[in-house]
C-alpha cells in the first residue's frame, strides 16, 4: 500500500500551478522608482495582486489595517487587495511620490527635491544615483479559481531576499528600463515568475499559515486525494471510491483529509466544482447545462442546487452579473 502511495504522490498535481494559471503580469504595469533619504512612495494602482522591492536601500511597508513590517534589501513584498500601501524609508515620512493606475506618478507637494524627471522608460526620481530604488509591478486575477489563490494570502506579506530568486528581481529591474521590441512580454513572464518563486518561498515558511490544500500537497494520503479530485472533478466521486484510489480505508483517508485540509473530501470538491463552474459560466458562452456535465452535475439543475446554496445565486444571475 505505501508504495502505491508513493507513486500516486508522485505524479500528484501542483495545485498552486493551477491556481496560478489565471494570475497573470498581462500587461503589467512596472515602475521603477529612485528616490533619496527621507522618502516614502505611495502606491494607489488599485491591483487586486502586486509586488514591490528594495533594489536598493531598506525601509517599512505601511498599509491600513496592518502592521508596518520592515523591507531589507533585495526582500520582496506582496500585496492582495486594491487599496493603497506606502513603503518608505519610516513609517512617518510623509510619500513624496503617488502612483497610479496605468503607472502614472505624481509628484506630491512638500517632497525635499523634485521628483517629477523621467529617469528613462518606467523610471522616475530625481537622479539616477538616487540612494533608494523601488520596483513595483502588478498583476490580474482572472476568475474564480485564482481568487481562491488571492484571498489565501494576508494583505501584505514580505518574504526576505535569501528565499527569494534573487536573479529573477535583478532581471526584473534590467529588463524595466529596456524599450526592445516585445519588451512587455518579457516583463510579464519575468514577473510571473517573481510572483511563483516570492509565494513558493512564502508558503513553505511555518509561520505563513499556508491554506490546508497547499500543505495538503507533501501528504501522501490527503495529497493523493486532492490531486485525484483536481485531475477529474467531473467522475462521480464519493468517499469510499476516492479512498479505493488512494489505497486507504474510508474512515483514514476522511479523518486525514479534515486534518490536514481543513473540511471534508466532498465539501472540498463541492466548492473546486462551483468555482470551476464559477469561471466558465463568465468566460463561455455553454450552457448551464454543459458547464454542469463538465465539472460533475447531472444536470443544470442539480448545479443550480449546489450553486445557490454555496453562493447564494443561480449561475445565471452569477453570468449576468459579469
Amino acid at each position: 500500500m505505501f508504495e502505491a502511495l508513493t507513486m500516486a504522490y508522485s505524479h500528484r498535481m501542483d495545485v498552486l500551478d493551477e491556481l496560478l494559471a489565471g494570475t497573470r503580469a498581462q500587461d503589467g504595469v512596472f515602475n521603477l522608482t529612485i528616490l533619496d533619504l527621507p522618502w516614502a512612495l505611495e502606491i494607489r494602482d488599485e491591483a487586486p495582486l502586486a509586488l514591490a522591492t528594495l533594489v536598493r536601500g531598506s525601509g517599512w511597508v505601511t498599509r491600513e489595517g496592518t502592521a508596518p513590517q520592515r523591507l531589507e534589501q533585495g526582500d520582496v513584498a506582496i500585496f492582495t487587495g486594491p487599496q493603497p500601501y506606502v513603503v518608505g524609508d519610516s513609517v512617518h515620512t510623509a510619500p513624496q511620490l503617488r502612483i497610479h493606475p496605468g503607472g502614472i506618478c505624481e509628484p506630491l507637494p512638500g517632497a525635499p527635491a523634485d521628483y517629477s524627471a523621467r529617469l528613462g522608460v518606467r523610471t522616475y526620481g530625481s537622479r539616477k544615483s538616487g540612494e533608494v530604488m523601488v520596483a513595483s509591478g502588478t498583476y490580474q486575477v482572472a476568475g474564480d479559481v485564482s481568487r481562491r489563490l488571492v484571498t489565501a494570502l494576508p494583505p501584505v506579506l514580505v518574504v526576505p531576499a535569501a528565499a527569494v530568486a534573487g536573479s529573477v528581481m535583478e532581471m526584473i529591474t534590467s529588463e524595466i528600463q529596456r524599450d526592445a521590441v516585445g519588451q512587455q512580454t518579457v516583463l510579464d513572464r519575468w514577473l510571473d515568475l517573481a510572483l511563483i518563486t516570492t509565494l513558493r518561498a512564502w508558503f513553505d515558511r511555518p509561520d505563513s499559515h499556508a491554506p490546508g490544500w497547499y500543505q495538503a500537497q507533501t501528504d501522501p494520503v490527503a495529497g493523493t486525494a486532492l490531486r485525484l479530485l483536481h485531475e477529474d472533478p467531473a467522475h462521480p466521486w464519493n468517499v469510499t471510491d476516492l479512498a479505493d484510489k488512494v489505497g486507504v480505508s474510508r474512515a483514514s483517508l476522511a479523518r486525514r483529509f479534515t486534518a490536514v485540509v481543513g473540511e471534508a473530501p466532498m465539501s472540498y470538491l463541492t466548492g473546486w466544482r462551483i468555482t470551476l463552474a464559477a469561471d466558465q459560466l463568465r468566460s463561455t458562452r455553454d450552457t448551464v447545462e454543459t458547464i454542469a456535465r463538465r465539472v460533475g452535475y447531472a444536470n443544470a439543475f442539480a448545479l443550480s442546487v449546489a450553486f445557490k446554496r454555496v453562493r447564494g445565486i443561480t449561475p445565471t444571475d452569477h453570468r449576468r452579473a459579469a
